[in-house]
């Protein structure tokens, strides 16, 4: 703080300019505050992430033959425009292209796409609340870690359950993904992994949701 020196002439004051002292005390603490403040705060912040489990890639093609897919387990999720979701059973082969099956069109509703994952992956779904309830209502005590990793192994020797291959159209939205995740997560689905959609596939989001089409073969 800057303060004025008085000085006395006469029996009279008389206020003259002096040399203003600076006291840096206060600025001094006000920092090392500042500074533990940051530190406190950075420390206690983690970085909010989202937990994706995607299947390994094949490091050689040629000695290693790609996972078996069920077609009767397998159930394909395109995320189409307006925030609709499409899906289909099964697979498609590319010959099949002027026979394409028809896109089921649903949404992020309870009574839409979680319904139809939690009808379709009722099984494994029934396990892990049942297993969870037991928790929850102390006839099982066991660590959250503990909890975690039952679950885990759960979904690990599921059999029943779909393999979802999630896909999105080109006018998908990232908050699309973000749902999807989260639907996956809340019905239990044990195998699911986002793949490239392919142009048979746009050309059947197109009829279902009335675009017009655009995507050849020739030109894919």
């Amino acid at each position: 703080m800057a303060e004025i020196i008085q000085a006395e002439k006469g029996g009279k004051k008389k206020g003259h300019k002096g040399t203003p002292h600076i006291d840096m005390t206060p600025m001094v603490d006000l920092m090392c505050l500042l500074v533990t403040f940051f530190m406190l705060t950075t420390s206690m912040s983690k970085a909010k992430v989202m937990e994706i489990n995607l299947p390994e890639k094949i490091k050689d093609p040629t000695k290693q033959e790609a996972p078996k897919i069920s077609a009767s387990r397998t159930l394909n999720i395109v995320l189409g425009p307006d925030n609709k979701i499409y899906w289909y059973p099964g697979t498609v082969k590319p010959e099949e292209y002027n026979n394409l099956p028809p896109m089921q069109e649903t949404d992020f509703s309870a009574s839409g796409i979680r319904q139809m994952l939690l009808e379709r992956n009722r099984a494994l779904f029934k396990k892990i609340n049942d297993f969870s309830q037991q928790v929850v209502s102390g006839k099982l005590v066991i660590s959250q870690d503990s909890l975690r990793g039952a679950i885990s192994q759960l979904k690990k020797d599921d059999d029943t359950g779909p393999i979802v291959l999630i896909k999105a159209y080109k006018k998908a939205t990232y908050g699309n993904f973000v749902d999807i995740l989260d639907e996956m997560n809340i019905c239990g689905i044990a195998r699911y992994t986002f793949v490239d959609i392919t142009w048979y596939e746009e050309k059947m989001v197109e009829a279902a949701a009335g675009i017009p089409s655009t995507a050849t073969a020739s030109t894919k």
